[in-house]
């Protein structure tokens, strides 16, 4: 996801310590997601970085309804989300890191751009799987979709019950 310009924080004017900011992510913000999926929201970001010498740790938490359609019967669904990520950030320049949570920034760099992370924290708040509660589907569809549900038994394998057989002969003394 392309970085948007209202998710850039100037943290070289900040003093050490901790910092809050606060974020809202509307129509632009899903459009420029890329998602086809997201239809849109009003999700509210809060961040808190804590800035060191040498570190600065954010902490992301996401909460609001985003729009979906259901996976079930493809109306609009509003799903509410929850979500919270940690980001450090190094402000000396570091190779061969290897690990997700830290990433290194040039020295000359001034600001951070949180659109990627933000991105990130609300993506892995959903659900792979978006559908209504139980009975709040389209009536119409669940109609249709009972018709074609095939409800049977299992027939079991029988090669498994004759493994359980040579399995209870081995036991025996």
């Amino acid at each position: 996801m392309d970085a948007l310009q209202e998710h850039t924080i100037a943290f070289s004017s900040l003093k050490d310590g901790e910092h809050a900011f606060q974020f809202r992510l509307e129509q632009p913000f899903f459009d420029a997601s890329g998602e086809e999926e997201w239809e849109g929201g009003n999700v509210t970001v809060e961040v808190t970085m804590d800035k060191s010498s040498s570190l600065l740790v954010t902490k992301i938490h996401t909460h609001g309804p985003v729009n979906l359609h259901c996976d079930r019967c493809n109306g609009p669904l509003e799903f509410m989300v929850e979500g919270e990520q940690r980001q450090i950030f190094s402000l000396h320049a570091q190779e061969d890191i290897d690990d997700d949570e830290l990433v290194s920034l040039d020295d000359r760099a001034h600001s951070i751009n949180l659109t990627h992370y933000i991105y990130e924290c609300l993506r892995l708040a959903l659900p792979i799987r978006h559908v209504h509660a139980p009975g709040q589907c389209d009536p119409e569809v669940e109609k249709v979709l009972s018709k074609l549900v095939v409800e049977h038994e299992p027939i079991p394998d029988p090669r498994w019950e004759v493994l359980k057989e040579l399995k209870n002969q081995e036991r025996k003394p």
